[in-house]
């Protein structure tokens, strides 16, 4: 009569459903453990996004003296600066010698810097524990950089859209520039009458604050090039603004 075998071997259905019960009783303290390190590691993303969220720049941008918030140019590079900078909001408005359709005659930079400075913290209430940015156009630029150094302000950076750094009578005025403290963009039309390049590079390298230039090749006071330089280029008016406002972006992402 043959022997039976080993017991161990008489029910293997069994002993495959005991080792897997065993492997069950193991698995919640897996699961729990793997939930726990994904939830450690998720969390981090929605930090992340919504600390994105919150660094997204608020834009106070001033007009030029000849023109107020609602005209062509500054409507059109109002949405150029939302769009690439990704902000929050980008603020314009009127100084009061020029609001209510009203066309006097500015008065001293200086003169607009309280005003200024008022819409500046109005912003600022609206969207608290954001980064500010100060850009301007022309006049605005150079209140904007007056502002910059005023309390309470603490911008972030300012953007200088068309710098008039020669007076009427001529003067260069980099007064405002040496003062300045933060990171200072200049972009710059290579045939703007009021800011010639070569007078602007020494006071660039007399400034405390860390600046950079961007040049507008055959751009005028307002950027424009004429077609013929366009043609023998081979770009476009649009192709030039891209590049600026990519520009500025890239310059207000190192400091924000």
């Amino acid at each position: 009569m043959a022997t039976p075998p080993p017991s161990s071997s008489l029910h293997p259905a069994k002993r495959r459903r005991e080792n897997q019960k065993e492997h069950e009783d193991e698995d919640p303290k897996d699961s729990s453990a793997t939930a726990t390190i994904k939830t450690i590691e998720s969390s981090p993303n929605g930090t992340e996004k919504d600390k994105k969220k919150k660094m997204s720049p608020v834009v106070v941008f001033a007009h030029g003296a000849g023109a107020p918030s609602s005209s062509d140019w500054m409507i059109r590079w109002k949405g150029l600066l939302a769009k690439e900078l990704q902000a929050v909001e980008v603020v314009t408005f009127d100084y009061p010698y020029i609001s209510g359709g009203k066309r006097g005659a500015p008065p001293k930079a200086e003169k607009l810097v309280d005003f200024h400075v008022e819409v500046v913290k109005k912003a600022l209430a609206k969207y608290p524990g954001h980064p500010l940015v100060l850009a301007g156009k022309s006049m605005g630029s150079r209140v904007s950089c007056m502002v910059a150094g005023e309390e309470g302000v603490g911008a972030s950076a300012v953007v200088c859209l068309g710098y008039p750094l020669k007076g009427m009578n001529g003067a260069v005025r980099d007064e405002t520039l040496l003062q300045l403290t933060i990171p200072t963009m200049f972009v710059q039309g290579s045939k703007d009458g009021f800011c010639p390049l070569e007078k602007l590079e020494p006071v660039r390298k007399k400034m405390k604050s860390i600046n950079e230039l961007h040049v507008v090749e055959g751009g005028d006071h307002s950027f424009k090039i004429a077609k013929k330089h366009l043609q023998s280029t081979g770009s476009t008016q649009e192709d030039a603004e891209d590049h600026v406002v990519h520009a500025i972006a890239m310059f207000v992402s190192k400091y924000i």
